[in-house]
């Protein structure tokens, strides 16, 4: 008896805190939550699709329940720039999992930190100092040695090694050696990255009851282990970058050079620089991936992507980034696979630091607001034929996608606009202008453009369910496909 009243007594205390919302707060419509675990069975596993789909049912805004913690999903241009806009300081905090706690250190970080003089400070740092246009300019010698690394790797028909651009400029390291063979440090720097995946999608419903998670110690213990052995490998690099003595355009050393003058924790450097790979590495990657798979499934989009760069680049040299301003086309592709494919398609939540009111509904402090940017950008009141890759589009009207139009949100917008959306457009167009400039792409033999799969896996950010599979043809001299190395 005495343990059915103790397991009773939260249950009566989220009842009653339930009905006292809903007599005093006009809240959003949505499904109706189950007791205790809310409405989480009912969410679909691709959840901006779920969203999309209750959205045509319950209005575009409408509320969700994780456990007893209320969520608010917005699907309109006019309610996201209520959000990002209108209300966005009081909805400038985040929600933290058990996971982005652990990997942000408790929010000493950028991206999971609340809005506070600490999230100010650090905005100003990578706003000035890191994501500088200055900076971005002298970076750019590694994120093209990089690419031509990986342009040479595919013509030689080998197995991709892993993308070490955003982990350069992080670290200042590759990983592996001038052939390819991903050293100690590497091994680990996967591992560790790897299992950081592994646990935040294998959490579970004790992220949104507080109170059971005492029966969860496997998970604990498995997110404690993950941050002690992401920290040892983080120091060790930081240790080696401050014996060297050389200050270089690294990251790293940026922040190790400015620790002082910004007044800046260890913590705080691990959190920023685990940001930079978090986000960087999803954001390049996922939109290249997607972008090559539409581009595969459209010749006409890629046979005039090449003669552009053909007229332009030619046959006798390699494109950089300073040709970007005479490639429109290839900017439209970009921009065109960031709208169909946003990386994070329900942004990162929102937490409500006050009460608010959004269309017409009342959002009570402490709430998560998500913005499905994925749905906006595909909704017909906005975009003429949104289901079809036209990347035309942009070059009929001019769309900033870095968060003043909020058509296109790949990067959200106000207060927690994505700092280096510069770098993640640059990482994109350079890799697809160099990968359509390099070779002719088709589907693998026996499939036909349009069987190549867009279905999306389940999670925060939109990998492909099925990893794209293509057939490169080079089109260039052979001596063009050396990979051009940067000692920096």
């Amino acid at each position: 008896m005495a343990l059915q009243f103790i397991l009773i007594i939260p249950l009566f205390i989220i009842l009653a805190y339930k009905l006292y919302n809903s007599l005093r707060f006009k809240l959003p419509p949505g499904p109706k939550p189950l007791p205790i675990v809310g409405n989480i069975y009912q969410v679909k596993p691709v959840k901006f699709r779920c969203f999309f789909e209750w959205s045509k049912i319950y209005g575009p805004i409408f509320s969700v329940y994780y456990g007893s913690q209320m969520n608010v999903i917005v699907s309109t241009t006019e309610l996201a720039k209520e959000v990002l806009k209108e209300n966005d300081q009081n909805l400038a905090d985040r929600f933290r999992t058990r996971s982005s706690e652990s990997m942000s250190r408790g929010g000493k970080d950028l991206i999971w930190a609340d809005y506070s003089p600490h999230y100010v400070k650090v905005r100003k740092l990578c706003n000035l100092e890191l994501f500088s246009p200055k900076r971005l300019e002298a970076v750019r010698p590694m994120r093209e040695d990089e690419i031509t690394a990986l342009v040479e790797s595919i013509f030689k028909d080998c197995v991709k090694p892993e993308f070490n651009n955003i982990t350069r400029l992080a670290f200042g390291k590759r990983f592996m050696d001038s052939e390819g063979v991903v050293n100690e440090q590497g091994e680990e720097f996967k591992k560790i990255t790897h299992e950081g995946i592994m646990i935040t999608a294998k959490l579970s419903i004790a992220e949104y009851i507080p109170w059971i998670r005492w029966m969860f110690k496997v998970e604990q213990k498995a997110l404690d282990k993950f941050a002690a052995d992401r920290d040892h490998l983080t120091r060790l690099i930081m240790e080696e970058h401050i014996k060297s003595g050389n200050t270089k355009q690294h990251f790293v050393d940026a922040l190790l050079t400015l620790q002082k003058q910004y007044d800046i924790s260890d913590d705080t450097i691990i959190g920023l620089l685990w940001d930079m790979i978090a986000a960087g590495m999803d954001t390049a990657t996922i939109s290249t991936e997607w972008a090559m798979a539409e581009l595969v499934r459209n010749p006409r989009v890629q046979k005039k992507a090449q003669e552009e760069l053909d007229r332009v680049i030619g046959s006798d040299r390699i494109m950089t980034e300073a040709d970007f301003p005479k490639l429109p086309y290839l900017q439209a592709i970009a921009k065109e696979a960031l709208r169909l494919h946003p990386p994070t398609p329900l942004m990162l939540p929102h937490k409500a630091s006050a009460n608010v009111k959004l269309g017409g509904y009342d959002i009570p402090k402490g709430s998560v607001v998500h913005v499905n940017v994925w749905a906006i950008a595909r909704d017909p009141a906005v975009w003429k034929n949104p289901n079809e890759f036209r990347p035309e589009r942009f070059q009929e009207e001019d769309i900033d996608m870095k968060g003043t139009d909020y058509r296109l949100l790949p990067f959200g917008a106000g207060r927690r606009v994505c700092p280096g959306a510069q770098l993640a457009i640059n990482l994109v167009t350079s890799m697809l202008g160099h990968l359509l400039h390099h070779f002719n792409w088709s589907p693998p033999p026996g499939m036909k453009p349009e069987e190549i799969d867009l279905t999306e896996r389940p999670g925060t950010v939109t990998y492909m369910q099925n990893p794209l599979q293509a057939v490169a043809e080079p089109r260039l001299p052979a001596h063009l496909y050396q990979r051009v190395a940067v000692d920096m």
